[in-house]
């Protein structure tokens, strides 16, 4: 589709790009400036309904760069819903100064539009483009407190990763641009079909897979996480644990089910390229991903450390049916991506009500808290009961998705195996935030807290998915297998 006519499916992308420009404007105009907050959450709000009159299209836009089709929306709705929370709650949050609430509130619309590039790039200059449309603002979110050291060091260390992985990514974008001749990732899957050489592929797809790795948080690009998670503000921890993810996974699977395989999803008879057994590769990164979150997050005692880790082992788990590659693996990964985005950000919104009542940090400024809030510890146990995956939760049913795509290809037994185990040993790490909330007595005042109401809701909302979709998910399996029917073309 040429450009002009492209604009007419690019508007939810052009409202955003609208907002950032107005938003740095309204921060100029005195009279004005009141008025971003309702901006920013405005521009969202009209984004999700504009994204609705394109939700059946699928097609490729501005001469091939980028794709609009259900896979893509379904992300877009994950990223516009997370954004749309975490401007509510960070509005709340005591550690945010709001003197910059509207540099903060127009970086994260812009990692905003660069999360849904990420999710429809389809050319490899467009791939990276908008991996660094998202890691450039990130790295100032994550140090916005200009004035807090733990800040500072969390976006410098996000800097040298960040640029180290984009480094490598590149590089494998660039040797497959000289294999092939092309930036299309269909031409070059056409290509590489054919490829007289297949192992000088496995290059390539190793620096690919090194800066898809380090978005998503996979061991061995992992070591960022928890010290990003702990120094940055904990709403912008809340959002990278999720659209960055969520953003990372879309792009992963997009390439590598597009560039690295051969046949037809739609039809079931498909596999890696001839020579080149990439799903193996994933499996060994998904055991030891969920091993490496699990085993590291029992030592840690800051609790936004924990979630750090325990983010990483449910990457893991997602990852977990991703060599199955079919329409039931990518079913079972956005299942439990849809999941872990409520039970994960509920988990985060009670650290920011913690931090903000108790300047709570470590897991024994926790004590008595199930006394002091019972209303919002019940629903804390709630959430950590479904990052646990116990029933009667959605993170129950997230992990049976992803465990019936073993036991129906009958391959990787060995797999769930090891995800039982990891299972079993994350219900020591978060039990152990349970324990200091109902089982150990705190020794100051005992008066009762409550939060702020938009920080309050935000938890009993996310929290009660975790019984509403163990009760009642056909309607969001439903709508995935409407997202995932784009691969039938």
């Amino acid at each position: 589709m040429s450009n002009l006519s492209s604009l007419s499916f690019y508007i939810p992308e052009l409202i955003i790009i609208v907002s950032v420009l107005l938003l740095i404007i309204f921060d100029i105009v005195p009279s004005l400036k009141g008025y971003t907050f309702q901006l920013s959450l405005g521009s969202i709000i009209l984004a999700s309904i504009s994204l609705l009159f394109t939700i059946n299209i699928n097609d490729s836009l501005f001469m091939g760069m980028i794709a609009i089709d259900p896979f893509s929306h379904f992300f877009k709705f994950i990223f516009l819903f997370t954004s749309l929370s975490i401007v509510i709650v960070s509005n709340y949050d005591k550690q945010l100064d709001k003197n910059i609430s509207t540099e903060y509130n127009a970086l994260l619309l812009i990692v905003v539009l660069g999360l849904f590039l990420m999710s429809s790039s389809i050319n490899l200059l467009m791939i990276y483009l908008s991996v660094e449309l998202v890691s450039i603002p990130s790295y100032i979110l994550a140090g916005i407190r200009k004035n807090d050291k733990e800040s500072n060091e969390a976006s410098l260390k996000y800097v040298i990763f960040g640029s180290f992985a984009s480094g490598l990514m590149l590089f494998g974008l660039s040797l497959l641009y000289g294999l092939t001749g092309s930036m299309d990732i269909f031409s070059i899957n056409a290509v590489l079909m054919n490829a007289e050489y297949p192992l000088t592929v496995f290059f390539p797809l190793a620096l690919l897979l090194s800066g898809f790795g380090y978005k998503i948080s996979m061991v061995p690009f992992h070591f960022w996480t928890p010290d990003v998670y702990e120094g940055a503000p904990t709403p912008v921890t809340a959002f990278l644990s999720v659209a960055p993810k969520a953003a990372g996974l879309a792009l992963l699977t997009r390439v590598f089910y597009t560039l690295f395989t051969s046949g037809d999803i739609a039809t079931g008879i498909i596999g890696p390229i001839p020579g080149i057994d990439w799903p193996i590769v994933i499996a060994f990164a998904s055991a030891i991903t969920m091993t490496v979150g699990n085993f590291l997050a029992i030592r840690q005692e800051d609790v936004k450390r924990i979630l750090a880790y325990s983010s990483i082992s449910h990457v893991g788990f997602m990852l977990m049916a991703f060599p199955f590659i079919g329409a039931g693996a990518l079913r079972a990964i956005m299942l439990y991506l849809f999941i872990y985005l409520f039970m994960n950000l509920s988990a985060f919104y009670m650290v920011i009500f913690a931090s903000n009542k108790l300047d709570a940090h470590e897991v024994s400024d926790w004590k008595g808290l199930g006394k002091r809030s019972p209303l919002l510890s019940a629903f804390m146990v709630l959430s950590l009961l479904s990052l646990t995956g116990l029933p009667p939760t959605s993170g129950f049913v997230g992990k049976v998705y992803i465990f019936a795509e073993l036991f129906k290809f009958q391959k990787y037994y060995w797999l769930a195996i090891v995800a039982i185990l990891n299972s079993v040993v994350s219900l020591y790490y978060y039990f152990k935030i349970v324990k200091a909330m109902y089982l150990e007595e705190y020794d100051g005042d005992e008066s009762s807290l409550d939060a702020h109401p938009a920080i309050k809701w935000s938890i009993i909302v996310f929290s009660s998915q975790s019984i509403l979709f163990f009760i009642y998910w056909q309607p969001l399996v439903s709508f995935i297998d409407n997202s995932i029917k784009f691969w039938n073309g």
